[in-house]
């Protein structure tokens, strides 16, 4: 183990590639050397051989021709058993060097790429490892870091995302605490507090409370919805989820006196029910609070060869084209500020996470003289109910 504790592997990739290229070269080696050593000796024994009993005078010394032959024979071998031992050594060092060189060298990119990974942390997740690691190599390492920095991207937006979701999730939490708080303390100081004004402070808690209550139940939807599948599916009318929308929103359609619209044809998708409810119920509660007093609402539902549209429209302030993209973020809502005192501000957010749970697709655009359409795209059913 290292001083940081971490277990240091017994062998490092370099040394496994130089042990495995050095095998492999004395592997072959060998067999070089044994084909050689097997060939000279057979060429030897291939040579025509005199009659037995021949005698050949060798340094004036009269020696039996079959004797001799042996000898060549042998010391034939033994030559290039002497010599391939040498070049099996010469080999074998040779391939060890240049691996461990060359090694080091094709793996430079990828040690500066670990170093890179090892010092990112979400506080610098704008370092690279592409740039460093590959440096602009079109190889498997190049494409390695080009993967990688793809990764690190897609991190570090999701990082940021998450930061700011959870800072403005966190402020809106705030604002109804602080209004608990506040109104607890100063009617806890008056010592003159009639039952009207523990009444009136026991109001603004409570509508406080709902907020917060509120809040809590979309942030855990959003969870729940965000970057995940749906559960059990069923085929649903948009057309009758619409009108059980609704109907819990109809009464302060009623109380604003907003003029409504409604061109509900049977339209079947398939999803979860619940969730589909949820859609439609978040487009009717934006476009009733959003709303200016005395002005219109419209829905419609269109069915389709291949996608099922819910379609909501509704007066309201003027919204900004390049801000239309914004209205998907979570905390962000149509012509108020993020503090106002209705609404979350996630309704959108969580219309989006749900629609891309069903594997459809959602989009916005504002309405001429104030007010903003949203369009719903869900996969259509066939005929046999089967999704197309």
């Amino acid at each position: 183990m290292n001083r940081r504790g971490r277990l240091i592997p017994a062998w490092s990739l370099r040394a496994r590639i130089t042990l495995l290229s050095t095998a492999l070269a004395a592997g072959v080696s060998v067999v070089l050397l044994y084909l050689a050593w097997s060939l000279v000796g057979d060429s030897v024994a291939a040579v025509p051989q005199m009659p037995p009993g021949s005698k050949v005078r060798v340094d004036g010394v009269d020696v039996d021709a079959s004797v001799l032959a042996a000898h060549l024979r042998e010391h034939a071998r033994e030559k290039v058993l002497i010599a391939g031992a040498v070049a099996f050594c010469c080999v074998v060092a040779a391939t060890a060097v240049l691996s461990w060189t060359l090694t080091s060298r094709v793996l430079r990119p990828l040690r500066e790429m670990t170093g890179t990974a090892r010092r990112l942390s979400i506080e610098s997740m704008g370092e690279r490892i592409g740039g460093r690691g590959a440096r602009g190599a079109r190889d498997e390492l190049g494409e390695l870091g080009a993967t990688l920095d793809a990764m690190l991207d897609r991190l570090q937006t999701a990082f940021d995302t998450q930061r700011r979701f959870v800072a403005n999730a966190s402020h809106e939490l705030r604002t109804p605490l602080a209004v608990i708080r506040t109104e607890l303390d100063v009617t806890l100081a008056d010592d003159h507090a009639d039952e009207a004004e523990l009444r009136r402070m026991a109001g603004v808690v409570r509508d406080a409370t709902e907020r917060a209550e509120q809040l809590v139940s979309s942030l855990l939807l959003l969870a729940r919805t965000d970057g995940a599948g749906v559960g059990p599916t069923e085929p649903v009318d948009l057309a009758a989820v619409v009108g059980s929308a609704w109907n819990a929103v109809y009464r302060e359609a009623e109380r604003r006196q907003l003029r409504t619209d409604f061109q509900l044809v049977p339209s079947y998708s398939i999803g979860d029910p619940a969730l589909l409810e949820r859609i439609a119920g978040n487009l009717l509660e934006n476009a009733v609070r959003h709303n200016v007093d005395g002005g219109w609402i419209e829905a419609v539902t269109q069915p389709g060869q291949r996608w099922t549209t819910l379609r909501v429209r509704s007066s309201g302030g003027l919204v900004d084209p390049a801000t239309v993209a914004e209205l998907f973020e979570p905390f962000r809502r149509e012509g108020v500020a993020r503090t106002a005192r209705t609404g979350a501000g996630l309704g959108l957010s969580i219309v989006r996470a749900a629609v891309q749970a069903h594997g459809g697709a959602v989009s916005a655009e504002p309405v001429v003289g104030g007010g903003l359409s949203v369009t719903v795209h869900l996969p259509a059913l066939n005929r046999v109910g089967v999704p197309t």
